[in-house]
């Protein structure tokens, strides 16, 4: 990945973690930082899986960002689930 694909992940991601957030039901124990940590994780995963798995290429496509809006929904999920067990 070039220099400029690192940051657009990084920009990406935030707003894929932002959304995530926005999609996930219920209210999430997490803050902005780790919403954004999931956001950029699930945007450097989803944009592996599509160019693996789904044949796409590195630049923008409809399928690849929304399985990226997938991943990240699922880590915010999961983060939310364990940052709500720990506070109990």
């Amino acid at each position: 990945m070039q220099m400029y694909g690192f940051f657009s992940v990084l920009g990406v991601g935030i707003v894929i973690g932002l959304i995530a957030r926005i999609l996930v039901p219920s209210m999430q124990p997490i803050g902005c930082i780790m919403t954004i940590i999931c956001g950029i994780v699930g945007a450097g995963v989803g944009l592996w899986i599509g160019a693996s798995f789904l044949g796409q290429d590195w630049g923008f496509s409809w399928i690849t960002f929304l399985v990226q809006i997938l991943v990240a929904v699922v880590l915010v999920a999961i983060v939310a689930a364990l940052f709500r067990r720990s506070s109990v």
